[in-house]
């Protein structure tokens, strides 16, 4: 089971700044978990929270099929393809909420473009499950 460790010689943040993996755990590796539907088109152009949903969906969807859950990510990306902060907020308050009480470290990018046309977010994650 992953630690999420908060440290007070820091600012107070919406995550943990550090995780640890204690040994017999098997890491999962996720690809950028992107705002397609099943037909591989972009949801919802436009709109960064809408994406978001997509994208954690579409997350939770691959971690499952690894045998991980959201609660098991330890470590997790946000890309955000815009340069204005609302619209980074927009779509990480999605995150956050979609992680629930799980709060483990991130970073959140505001970057140019992503590789979908119309795509305006993407999340990529690091999972530890117990092999026990």
């Amino acid at each position: 089971m992953p630690q999420l460790r908060h440290v007070s010689a820091l600012a107070q943040a919406e995550y943990a700044y550090v995780s640890t993996v204690e040994p017999g755990t098997r890491l999962v590796f996720t690809a950028g978990a992107c705002p397609l539907d099943v037909d591989g088109r972009t949801v919802a152009p436009g709109d960064h929270a809408a994406q978001a949903r997509q994208v954690m969906a579409n997350l939770e969807t691959t971690l499952t099929a690894a045998g991980a859950r959201l609660t098991d990510v330890v470590k997790a990306t946000v890309y955000v393809a815009s340069a204005h902060q609302p619209d980074l907020v927009s779509a990480w308050q999605v995150v956050r909420d979609a992680f629930g009480d799980h709060d483990p470290p991130s970073t959140l990018l505001g970057v140019t473009v992503l590789g979908y046309p119309n795509q305006l977010v993407e999340v990529e994650a690091v999972a530890a499950v117990s092999v026990a």
